[in-house]
């Protein structure tokens, strides 16, 4: 019998978050933070559900939701269990997809809709099991976590033998993390302070307010004019202090020798990292910037789509931090392989989050990765922006700038049904009020 999927509904939510400039960097100077969303209903006599979704910022979020009732084929019908008991088959159905994958493969729309519906069949799966996802995670065996993953195109470097053997070295003592995560919760860095439209006003009162929450780790967007860039950030360093750590976020603005030079200028406020220097398929360009700026360490993984370019960057020495987005790659499975090629290379995870569910979900994957993979949090913070967070049925919860262990069952994933129709687009209030562009049309709000 089982939990059996009976249909899965997708739909286009965006908030119009262009209007304050919240999330404006280099690249994106005026998102409308959005997220392809699908449910997952089922026959349980409970009347559980799978809630998942996936990051856009406005404009083709239309595209993911097409792609993702187009992928629903591989979840409909099937039941739970059947899925749960073979996840590295179901994950490879959906990514296999042999008329899909020509417009992958694993990368692009079709990649960021898999994630969208993987993770909503891995909150069904913690619902059903009445654990949070970190903590279902955490207590599946090293056997069965490596279950889930396919390895096909990593094991040269991962093979799953190695990876059952890190797992295993960690296994007698998560007990002692997972209790420490519910004591301390797990270290947030914030980027509220640094959008790259805010004024310099803004910036230093919401410093301010950071430090008084008790963050210790800062993020400041720039690939602007490097004037004013070198400018926001002494602006920041001072508001924050010497002993604090500033990183900085260009959003692949730069070109090569540009981003060495840019780097160079802006080592003057002693940043932790720099975030996204360059194009995030370029491996040796990474490297060629990671070489030439040391002890300046170089952070990327929001614009990496797959584990094999992730394995590409680790091996050839190219990044100093690993910053996995839990809707970029596909879904919770393949999370799991580069968490494992990460703790493998010695690389420090420290996800990337801040758009509509990214601190949700990825304060269950750092928690894990700490617990299971890892066992480590040198070196380690997950990225906090406050906002967006009251729309969600079970939302992140910081304190002293650490994340606290979500402890209601599921992937923290569930919008309210309020908002849910309020931010529909294109027929939600939020995008019908008289007068307001998108009323006419405009698919940006600005």
């Amino acid at each position: 019998m089982g939990t059996r999927i009976l249909r899965a509904t997708a739909r286009d939510i965006r908030f119009p978050t262009s209007r304050t400039l919240d999330g404006s960097d280099a690249m994106n100077p005026d998102p409308d933070y959005s997220a392809a969303y699908v449910v997952l209903q089922t026959d349980h006599p409970s009347g559980l559900a799978g809630h998942g979704l996936t990051f856009t910022i406005g404009r083709g979020t239309e595209l993911c939701v097409a792609a993702i009732d187009l992928l629903a084929v591989h979840v409909v019908g099937r039941t739970l269990e059947e899925i749960a008991s073979d996840m590295a088959g179901f994950w490879r159905s959906v990514v296999a997809d042999s008329q899909l994958r020509w417009l992958g493969p694993e990368k692009g729309v079709v990649h960021l809709a898999t994630a969208a519906l993987v993770n909503a069949v891995w909150d069904l799966y913690a619902k059903v099991e009445g654990k949070p996802l970190w903590k279902l995670l955490a207590d599946m065996s090293p056997e069965q976590l490596v279950a889930c993953i396919d390895f096909r195109y990593i094991d040269d470097a991962l093979p799953k033998a190695e990876a059952l053997e890190i797992l295993r070295r960690q296994a007698p003592t998560r007990g002692a993390r997972e209790a420490e995560m519910r004591r301390d919760g797990y270290p947030a860095y914030t980027t509220s302070a640094g959008w790259l439209g805010y004024s310099d006003e803004k910036i230093r009162m919401l410093a301010g307010e950071a430090m008084a929450d008790g963050f210790t780790h800062f993020k400041l967007k720039v690939g602007g004019d490097l004037e004013s860039d070198l400018r926001r950030a002494r602006l920041l360093r001072q508001a924050i202090g010497a002993e604090r750590h500033l990183m900085l976020d260009a959003n692949q603005v730069w070109g090569i020798e540009q981003a060495i030079h840019a780097i160079h200028t802006l080592a003057e406020v002693n940043p932790w990292w720099i975030e996204e220097p360059t194009s995030p398929d370029d491996v040796l360009g990474h490297r060629r910037i990671r070489d030439s700026v040391k002890p300046i360490g170089i952070a990327t993984g929001e614009h990496i789509h797959n584990r094999v370019m992730f394995k590409q960057f680790m091996q050839a020495e190219a990044i100093d931090f690993c910053q996995v987005d839990s809707c970029r790659l596909g879904g919770v499975n393949e999370v799991l392989a580069v968490l494992l090629l990460a703790a493998k290379f010695g690389v420090p995870v420290c996800p990337h989050a801040g758009g509509v569910g990214l601190c949700e979900y990825v304060q269950h994957l750092a928690m894990f990765d700490f617990i299971a993979v890892s066992g480590s949090l040198e070196n380690r913070t997950c990225e906090f922006v406050d906002h967006l967070h009251e729309h969600f049925v079970h939302p992140v919860r910081v304190e002293g700038g650490r994340y606290l262990v979500p402890t209601a069952p599921g992937y923290s994933a569930e919008i309210k049904s309020d908002s849910l129709d309020r931010y529909a687009y294109p027929g939600g209030a939020a995008w019908t009020v008289a007068g307001h562009p998108m009323a006419e049309g405009s698919s940006m709000g600005t």
